[in-house]
């Protein structure tokens, strides 16, 4: 399995256009809680579905109970939240990559919580590329190492921060503004705004975590 999208319950203005996906064969789609029904309403059936489903009315419950095959539904009182259960659900496919959306605007302790579980994720699953995407930014953590960037021209700008803890040796090469094993200090906003100038350029340093977030203006 190449790639799974979790859909989550955030405002329905953050979403990530779905109907991009619809076309990308070798792809599975996990509704987490109200995010099935954002599914559903983009003309795409779920292949399972998990939550506790307290945010939707009985109508919605009978609309998703009707076309989804595979429904867990958990107890409110729990450790997880839906998102968390829907990553871990995410790993079972072996994806290249997991795309998160629906989890940004809102409760920002929601947005919180989804940072950290990708974090969390990203460093058990270094092979797998994980995303938060939304309708304007797309949101990822990156380990040491060379990362390749290709130029989107929907999220032009590219900012880097330090997650954690400060990131070291920071190689940018084919930005606007490159550099040469520098270091993002935590709290620091000096890498924020960069620009791709090639159709791809790279990112690379040698200890730290990163948080790189694309933006489109």
């Amino acid at each position: 399995m190449s790639i799974v999208v979790i859909c989550s319950g955030g405002p329905y203005d953050e979403i990530y256009p779905l109907e991009r996906f619809k076309n990308i064969q070798d792809i599975v789609f996990i509704g987490a809680d109200y995010g099935s029904i954002y599914l559903l309403d983009a003309g795409i059936t779920p292949k399972e579905v998990l939550g506790d489903f307290d945010s939707l009315s009985e109508e919605d419950w009978d609309r998703v109970s009707k076309v989804v095959k595979h429904i867990d539904k958990v107890k409110a009182e729990k450790d997880e939240t839906d998102t968390d259960l829907a990553l871990l659900r995410a790993l079972s496919y072996h994806p290249a990559e997991i795309y998160l959306t629906g989890v940004t605007g809102g409760r920002l302790d929601h947005f919180e919580a989804a940072i950290r579980s990708i974090y969390r994720v990203q460093q058990a699953n270094p092979h797998i590329e994980i995303k938060i995407i939304n309708s304007h930014n797309e949101i990822r953590i990156l380990l040491p190492g060379k990362h390749t960037i290709l130029r989107d021209e929907k999220f032009r700008y590219i900012s880097f921060f330090a997650f954690e803890e400060m990131v070291e040796n920071v190689t940018l090469r084919g930005v606007k503004y490159e550099t040469t094993n520098e270091t993002i200090e935590i709290g620091t906003s000096r890498f924020t705004s960069n620009e791709l100038i090639l159709e791809q350029g790279y990112i690379s340093f040698s200890s730290g975590i990163c948080l790189m977030i694309r933006s489109s203006d």
